[in-house]
């Protein structure tokens, strides 16, 4: 071998793979003879150098991660701060006392209660894990006086116990928490807390210039500075835990946003590219080299400078013509970033993070094509679910604190929260199908109350008080289409009708000129009809003998006829029957009669109608001369039978009642078609 090969051959050892991961140490290479297999590449081997995108790391680190890609991305931000208002939306407190309401609405005035209830919400859906450390204020009897005539007060610190409600509340940073003894706190269901003194709370301690501010801090962070701990136990008995659907097994709560990192990262790695691209997005390239090597020419100093100077003197506007020998060649180059820059690639990262937010991505825009119904749904009703979610465990959070108030304050009752209810259907339809069922004493008043979001007991009492204020006259009657405001005149009104009160029981000024008017029951005077001229005088019998009336036989009746006089006696049998079949079946009303007692009641309505003859007369001596006679009416039931039948056969469905009144009248006719 000569000593250029030699050199060569140790240049070729030299060449090697750069090893990004740590999958490409492991080797797997001649297992046997000749046969090799290629290594496998894991997220464990991208991460091992990609520390700060490891999404699996401990949480503390996943936590800060969390709130990191709530803060730096604006889809997440948005959908976060969204869900945060929307459950909290409309959150209210109300008890039967309106002056205990006042006293609770007070307080949650001055605790920020709606605030407080919004960041609940933000911090659960945005870390999964929220810590709330309360602080108190003692109430005296003034104050609370004050208070429930919601009055702007301030409140001060007493040295005594009693009467003792929360009036703060802060949020602690979980990633400055840890749990003391966790498996074994975890394990008996009472984890204690701790809290890292940051450098920056022991500088603001040892600064001169905060001791105004220094005031404030609690005395338990004061003694753990000064002894130089580095962690602070906090008081559990003034700490309220709540995780985001954790385990039992698990110390702490994985974020909401966790199972969506990676997507997190993709997309501000595309927007980096896109960046790092739109920095070259305008880059042109000439080269012009002089000298070739297959001709062997080598360029000269001079050529390179006369060229120099030729190019130099073009301005670049128009085309230059340059005449030069073979040895000059000319490239150009462009760049072609637009095949790279666009939404397209955005598209699939974008809908797993809408995906993993429980949001259809249909709904926000960011896909072209329609999910259809069953996917939107179901998206939806994820989004909707989570949200419930947040809010029961905000309803716990309140119910608790309330409670502490009740009895520190010894109410008789605590207050109840109160929300707008979410409704993301048609609302107006809802509610009008809730009145429909609870007219039909299908559903209760107070299912309607709970699905309305108003609270059943407190409506009750707020009715009755209502109702105790319009009998005293502190307010006015109902006046709307159900209820008359001025029942006065309506009593005065039917009493007229009826003949029981006259005009002049009611005004007095009534002119005398009309004495009709002061007769009960007296309408207006009528005016005096004028004699017929062409008529016979009054009492003036007559001279000539009058002609003889003719009576001529009655033609026979349509059908017509007799099907409106039958309609018009099933009317009438049922105003002389009904009491008699009510006491029968121990009914107040037709309405409380059921279907199968209502076309029993038809059938004896029909037995009595087939029992008159046409055009008579509709009494109760007619009804009693029918259940005294026998009479055959077998042909009419028989006609009733095959007209159903032929109804049912052609409908495919069972008449209603009105409809077998009308088979009924129909049925009726039918035999009379010999005799008339």
């Amino acid at each position: 071998m000569t000593e250029q090969n030699f050199a060569t051959a140790e240049q070729t050892e030299a060449y090697d793979g750069v090893l990004s991961a740590s999958a490409s140490r492991r080797s797997y290479l001649d297992i046997e003879p000749n046969i090799s297999v290629r290594t496998e590449f894991r997220k464990d081997d991208y991460y091992r150098f990609r520390t700060t995108e490891d999404p699996n790391g401990e949480i503390q680190y996943v936590i800060q991660m969390c709130m990191k890609a709530y803060d730096k991305v604006g889809i997440i931000k948005q959908i976060i701060d969204l869900m945060g208002n929307f459950a909290s939306q409309g959150i209210t407190l109300n008890h039967t006392n309106q002056k205990i309401q006042k006293f609770y609405r007070t307080w949650w005035k001055k605790i920020s209660g709606d605030e407080r209830s919004e960041r609940f919400l933000n911090t659960l859906y945005r870390t999964g894990n929220v810590f709330i450390y309360k602080r108190s204020g003692k109430i005296t009897k003034r104050i609370e006086k004050q208070m429930s005539k919601a009055a702007d007060l301030p409140i001060k610190d007493q040295p005594y116990i009693k009467r003792e409600i929360p009036f703060k509340y802060d949020f602690l940073n979980p990633t400055s928490l840890s749990v003391k003894g966790k498996y074994a706190g975890t394990f008996i269901g009472k984890p204690e807390y701790r809290m890292k003194l940051s450098q920056q709370i022991q500088r603001m301690f040892t600064d001169q210039t905060n001791k105004t501010s220094l005031s404030e801090v609690p005395s338990s962070i004061k003694d753990a500075i000064e002894s130089g701990q580095e962690y602070v136990d906090l008081d559990m008995s003034k700490i309220r835990t709540f995780f985001y659907k954790k385990d039992d097994w698990q110390v702490w709560a994985r974020p909401m946003i966790h199972a969506i990192l990676d997507d997190i990262v993709m997309l501000e790695k595309m927007k980096l590219a896109d960046m790092a691209a739109l920095d070259g997005a305008i880059s042109n390239i000439r080269l012009w080299r002089l000298g070739s090597l297959e001709h062997k020419i080598a360029p000269t100093k001079q050529g390179i400078d006369r060229l120099r100077n030729i190019l130099a003197s073009n301005v670049g506007g128009g085309v230059m013509d340059l005449v030069w020998g073979p040895e000059l060649e000319f490239l150009e180059s462009n760049s072609q970033v637009y095949k790279f820059l666009g939404s397209e690639k955005y598209q699939p990262v974008l809908s797993s993070i809408y995906g993993g937010l429980g949001i259809p991505a249909t709904l926000t825009g960011a896909s072209g094509q329609s999910g259809g119904f069953t996917n939107n749904f179901i998206g939806l009703k994820t989004l909707i679910e989570q949200l419930e979610y947040g809010r029961n465990l905000l309803l716990e959070f309140w119910d608790e604190e309330i409670k502490e108030v009740q009895l520190a304050m010894g109410f008789p009752s605590p207050a109840t929260v109160h929300f707008d209810h979410m409704i993301l259907s048609d609302e107006n339809s809802e509610k009008n199908l809730l009145i429909q069922l609870a007219d039909r004493n299908i559903i209760s008043y107070e299912t309607i109350r709970e699905r309305l979001g108003e609270s059943d007991q407190i409506e009750s009492a707020r009715i009755k008080k209502e109702q105790r204020e319009r009998r005293s006259g502190k307010k006015p009657l109902k006046s709307d289409p159900f209820h008359s405001g001025n029942q006065e005149f309506e009593f005065k009104k039917i009493s007229l009708q009826k003949g029981e009160l006259s005009i002049t029981d009611l005004v007095d000024d009534v002119d005398p000129s009309h004495p009709e008017v002061l007769e009960p029951g007296g309408g207006l005077p009528k005016t005096p009809t004028p004699p017929n001229p062409n008529g016979r005088p009054k009492f003036k019998t007559d001279t000539t003998k009058r002609k003889q009336k003719v009576v001529l036989p009655r033609s026979k009746p349509s059908k017509g006829q007799i099907f409106t006089w039958a309609t018009s006696a099933q009317m009438k049998i049922s105003e002389l029957i009904n009491p008699s079949l009510l006491k029968f079946y121990g009914k107040k009303n037709l309405r409380e009669l059921s279907k199968s007692e209502l076309i029993n009641f038809e059938l004896t309505k029909f037995k009595f109608l087939c029992c008159l003859e046409p055009f008579s007369s509709v009494d109760e001596e007619s009804i009693a001369a029918c259940l005294s006679n026998e009479i055959d009416t077998s042909s009419h039931f028989q006609a009733l039978e095959s007209a159903r039948a032929e109804f049912a056969q052609l409908n495919l469905r069972q008449e209603t009642i009105d409809e077998l009144r009308s088979l009924c009248v129909a049925a009726y006719l039918a035999p009379l078609d010999d005799s008339f």
